[in-house]
């Protein structure tokens, strides 16, 4: 259940060079959750998944409950800055092959839908990125008047 609509993600960490991937989500509260494979296994975690347990990520759920699964979108892949050989790739969640409806990209897409739908609207973000400056021991922060 994937979203992909170009290469798949095996080609296009190959043609990244890359060695790892982040098969990521986040959770309810914002926490980016996360696992390392090797590339190696891309093809198999993009059509089967890679296994969490929603309840471990603050989903309503409890131990008793199948694990979720994150379906990578390939479209998503981005190279680590950090790190050259590893990249990172969104993904969407799924429970026994349904859309986990509590899953945030799952959320958001439905919304998307329906205020398309239902009156026309498009999404437009922005980012405003804030940082702060501190010496290397973080004893003080910079003063950059």
């Amino acid at each position: 259940m994937g979203t992909a609509v170009g290469p798949s993600l095996a080609e296009k960490a190959q043609e990244m060079g890359l060695k790892f991937i982040l098969v990521s989500f986040d959770d309810l509260f914002g926490v980016s959750r996360s696992k390392l494979i090797p590339t190696r296994v891309a093809a198999e975690a993009e059509e089967s998944g890679a296994g969490f347990a929603g309840f471990a990520a603050h989903f309503d759920m409890s131990p008793a409950d199948p694990d979720m699964l994150a379906m990578p979108d390939a479209d998503t892949l981005v190279r680590l800055p950090w790190a050259k050989d590893m990249g990172w790739v969104a993904s969407n969640l799924e429970i026994r092959g349904q859309e986990f409806q509590q899953g945030p990209r799952n959320v958001l897409r439905k919304l998307l839908g329906d205020l398309s739908e239902s009156r026309g609207w498009t999404l437009k973000t922005g980012v405003e990125c804030e940082f702060f400056l501190i010496s290397p021991d973080a004893s003080t922060l910079a003063d950059m008047r």
